[in-house]
């Protein structure tokens, strides 16, 4: 499958006429609880040629494609990569450190993962993760029967909420890593590990009663991180100019286009 990605990857710089700087596995494959028939999300940044970017017109900046194959191909333009990661958003770091890379040409994503590292901004995601394991839990999970793979999404963004109040650092995407991390009670870690053999053997994970366990942790957690949150101060977006030059050193890198060359001030 690696190489039929590859090939669409290809594809669709020739089609759209763009580079694609880093493209990566996200979802359940790059967190590692897959199933076997599992789709491949598929996501990547790229860049257009300097003309593209020479115009006040609005212009798309995504690509996205369902493919037959179960291929989910999705990407964003490099200047709306560059805004969104100014502000943290927790899809892209993840993305960033994924451990099933497609694709990385040119030095942007190295670029990005020094500057995530220097202004992470840790009161944004929590916020993130929090919201989403908060929104799962009340969702799916409070019921005397439960839809059971719901407690992956929820556990795993309760684990990445430990992973920044321990270390004020971007957690690592694989689920199994943050399961060692911070699962202690062996009860829990059993629970857990049960439905993970389960679902990545192709065990279809349908509606079953609720575990108790499982629901008592999460609820605390929630309501710790909740409370932690209010603690934490507002954290200031990294600079513009800061981004602005990765903007730039890419186009040139890529295309060869220096701005400045033509922005001389003539005398």
């Amino acid at each position: 499958m690696k190489t039929e990605i590859e090939n669409e990857l290809y594809r669709l710089e020739r089609e759209h006429i763009i580079k694609i700087l880093y493209a990566v596995e996200s979802g359940s494959r790059g967190w590692e609880f897959a199933s076997t028939d599992s789709d491949w999300d598929v996501r990547f940044i790229y860049i257009h040629q300097p003309e593209w970017y020479l115009s006040i017109e609005q212009k798309k900046d995504t690509i996205e494609e369902i493919l037959p194959t179960e291929i989910d191909l999705s990407g964003w333009e490099l200047k709306k990569a560059l805004l969104l990661f100014r502000k943290s958003n927790p899809p892209l770091l993840e993305w960033l450190r994924s451990p099933i890379i497609y694709k990385e040409q040119y030095s942007t994503a190295e670029r990005l993962r020094k500057l995530a590292d220097e202004s992470f901004n840790t009161k944004s995601c929590l916020n993130y993760y929090l919201h989403m394991a908060e929104g799962n839990f009340n969702e799916y999970l409070k019921k005397d029967y439960v839809k059971l793979k719901k407690y992956f999404y929820v556990m795993r963004a309760i684990l990445v909420c430990e992973w920044i109040e321990s270390t004020n650092t971007i957690a690592p995407m694989e689920f199994p890593k943050l399961i060692e991390s911070f699962i202690k009670d062996p009860n829990i870690k059993n629970e857990i590990i049960k439905l993970l053999e389960r679902k990545t053997s192709g065990e279809e994970l349908d509606v079953s009663p609720k575990i108790l366990i499982l629901n008592d942790f999460l609820e605390e957690k929630i309501k710790h991180f909740k409370d932690y949150i209010k603690t934490l101060d507002k954290i200031p977006l990294p600079e513009f100019s800061l981004l602005n030059e990765v903007f730039v050193n890419t186009l040139n890198e890529v295309w060869g286009f220096d701005y400045t060359s033509d922005a001389k001030i003539q005398d």
